[in-house]
């Protein structure tokens, strides 16, 4: 279900993205510096912890789960990846959705981590998007083979100066993790709706436990 990334360096630079995504926001925190902080420190603990490294979901898990609730926009994440059929899911079907795409999206992390070995992340610029509060940070991520370009999507409530910025969509080699879901949980909301989305993707994430 998501974008096939082949080499090393791409798989670190998803894990980059990912880091990113359910890592805590803080609120007096430039975009930029946002993304660079997270990056690197959390990549670096990966590089050393040989449970994150031999791919201990338990370990992943744990970090992931201490930091992620306080800090990223889940539900404007799944909601964008859901898309209109999200507005007529009830409370129950829309906890439900992000439970499993948080699942989806560690067990994706949690190969890509096994991965990160000489990787570091530099920012290249922020840009503005016109006509709305978002920004996109773009970084690289360098190893042993071609450098990967990442595009962080953040947004912030216009009417709240005190509040975080936090990261919506990331992009990877020139894909919107958000946005790809989105056309993947297309077709299986047309065959099945909210609840034949739901089911399918708590089987893929029940098969990839095993």
């Amino acid at each position: 279900m998501l974008p096939n990334l082949l080499n090393t360096t791409a798989l670190a630079a998803f894990a980059g993205a990912v880091t990113v995504l359910v890592a805590p926001a803080h609120a007096s925190q430039t975009p930029d510096a946002l993304v660079r902080q997270i990056s690197t420190e959390v990549i670096d603990v990966a590089k050393t912890d040989k449970a994150i490294q031999a791919g201990d979901i338990g370990r992943i898990t744990a970090l992931v789960d201490s930091k992620v609730m306080p800090s990223v926009n889940f539900e404007v994440a799944t909601r964008s990846a859901v898309g209109p059929q999200w507005r007529s899911a009830t409370p129950e079907q829309r906890a439900r959705l992000q439970t499993e795409f948080k699942t989806l999206l560690l067990r994706l992390y949690a190969g890509a981590l096994t991965q990160l070995k000489d990787q570091t992340v530099s920012i290249t610029r922020t840009l503005p998007t016109p006509g709305s509060t978002q920004v996109i940070v773009q970084s690289e991520v360098k190893g042993s083979g071609e450098p990967i370009k990442l595009d962080y999507r953040l947004d912030k409530p216009a009417n709240d100066p005190n509040a975080a910025w936090k990261i919506i969509d990331v992009n990877v080699g020139g894909i919107w993790l958000v946005q790809n879901y989105r056309s993947q949980f297309a077709t299986e909301l047309g065959k099945g709706g909210i609840d034949g989305l739901i089911n399918t993707l708590a089987e893929r994430n029940k098969a990839a436990a095993k």
